[in-house]
């Protein structure tokens, strides 16, 4: 199950580039997200004997040589070890970690996980294991422990939802600008105001008094517009965060919404407002609160609206649609895939088998059930017995090969009525395409040159075709 491995997500051991890693599309994300979910099933999955399975996590900023030095000790603490094939055990994983944190000069920018240690394999054998790699995004989280079993509980932290969403926190006595991604939260920026209070002195310049007031009022909104579109429009194209929540304990943030002032493209993306009790960071901390149920539904809607317009596809049969496993590959090969929309738990996997006798090789996408039916590893014709030459689960193989088609990539989920629709009813496995398609005139037209091909090997006669193998009235499109 296991082999000596090194993973990595971005970057090659000792070769990291000072500039830090550069930033990640959302396919690419969903892609790390994948792996990541991956490689916790398979330490899950693995068992040792003792106490010689290492898990350890270096967070961002810390430092390689503190960690060494720890690790040094832990040499010097497992030498008393009284059981022999333990204390080796131990001892051998403690320093295929040593020898691997030799690869780094410094923690790179995301932190660092590294995983050592010698597991069971399903026959019973032993087997040394030694990954580490940079996580995708930050993960503040310090770990070492010595166990049975590899702890990843910390690696869930990688796979929450790390869309950022701004928060704009005005009031009478200043504003606060700020972003939520993940676990994290940032004060982007912050200032005061003074403003006037409504008063009914002044006499003849109460009038004036008042204007006064609306203007300083009105310059206060305009000057938190301008600070807005600096913030969350960087690249003076589209905001950088997913979504944006006005808070505040008076009526600023409903003017600020009505305001011609405020960019269009932050109001396209304003999710939700909310009343509250403070102003600054505390106004922060209880909006983020107010809106946690908001944020999280984010997500699944951006889901749903995909899994929307596939299924528009299909009610109005336009033809820009395929699903199941055999309609989506004929699809990518012929580039037609726009989106390529497939269930993470997607149970299909993908053989490359050999013809023992005439060494061709073909392709296989099998369910788990029928991978263990031995009549789809022998030829229809001959009964010869297939090799199995390279054998993966279809999503994974999608995942590092999907680029290839000139298509996105988008994993979905059960979770909504769409998404179990998706799973149940079309095989968890479908795309929208660039143009119509037809697969059955397809399924025809192969049929139909299938058996010209045997009609020309068993008779040399000319029948009057055109020398291809097939007639014109074979072209069904």
């Amino acid at each position: 199950m296991f082999q000596e491995v090194h993973y990595s997500t971005k970057y090659t051991p000792g070769t990291m580039s000072n500039k830090g890693t550069p930033p990640m599309d959302e396919a690419d994300k969903q892609i790390e997200m994948f792996k990541v979910k991956k490689l916790i099933k398979n330490l899950q999955a693995a068992r040792g004997n003792g106490t010689s399975m290492i898990s350890l996590i270096i967070p961002p900023g810390d430092q390689i040589s503190r960690v060494n030095k720890m690790l040094s000790d832990e040499y010097g603490t497992a030498s008393n070890i009284k059981s022999r094939v333990n204390r080796l055990s131990v001892l051998g994983a403690i320093t295929s970690t040593q020898q691997r944190l030799k690869l780094y000069s410094k923690c790179p920018k995301n932190g660092l996980v590294l995983y050592c240690g010698t597991v069971i394999t399903d026959d019973g054998k032993e087997r040394r294991v030694n990954i580490d790699f940079e996580p995708f995004k930050p993960i503040n989280t310090s770990l070492y422990l010595c166990d049975n079993k590899f702890h990843t509980e910390d690696l869930n932290e990688l796979l929450m939802d790390d869309e950022a969403f701004g928060f704009i926190v005005m009031d009478g006595n200043g504003c606060l600008y700020g972003t939520v991604q993940g676990s994290n939260r940032e004060v982007l920026h912050k200032f005061s105001v003074d403003l006037p209070k409504k008063h009914g002195r002044g006499g003849q310049s109460a009038l004036r008094f008042a204007r006064l007031r609306l203007e300083k009022r009105h310059n206060y909104v305009r000057k938190v517009a301008e600070l807005a579109t600096q913030l969350y429009v960087t690249d003076g194209c589209r905001p950088n965060v997913q979504g944006l929540v006005l808070a505040g304990s008076a009526d600023f943030k409903s003017e600020l919404m009505r305001s011609d002032l405020f960019d269009m493209r932050l109001s396209k993306i304003v999710i939700k407002m909310v009343d509250v009790s403070y102003g600054g960071e505390n106004g922060f901390n209880q909006a983020i609160e107010l809106s946690a149920d908001t944020l999280g539904t984010v997500k699944l809607m951006k889901e749903k609206k995909l899994l929307q317009k596939y299924m528009d596809e299909i009610s109005r049969d336009t033809g820009r649609y395929c699903f199941q496993t055999d309609d989506t590959m004929k699809a990518l090969e012929l580039g037609a895939v726009e989106n390529l929309i497939i269930w993470e738990n997607l149970e299909i996997e993908r053989f490359v088998v050999r013809n023992t006798s005439t060494s061709e090789t073909s392709i296989l996408h099998l369910t788990q059930e029928q991978a263990n039916n031995d009549t789809f590893f022998h030829d229809p014709e001959t009964g010869v017995e297939l090799e199995v030459v390279e054998k993966e689960t279809l999503v994974e193989w999608f995942a590092n090969n999907y680029k290839n088609y000139g298509c996105n990539l988008d994993f979905v989920t059960d979770r909504s009525g769409e998404g179990t629709q998706f799973v149940k009813g079309f095989g968890g496995i479908g795309g929208i395409l660039r143009w119509k398609v037809d697969f059955v005139e397809m399924s025809n037209f192969e049929e139909n040159a299938a058996a010209n091909n045997d009609s020309d090997s068993d008779s040399d006669s000319d029948d009057g075709d055109d020398g291809y193998g097939f007639d014109d009235g074979d072209f069904g499109f």
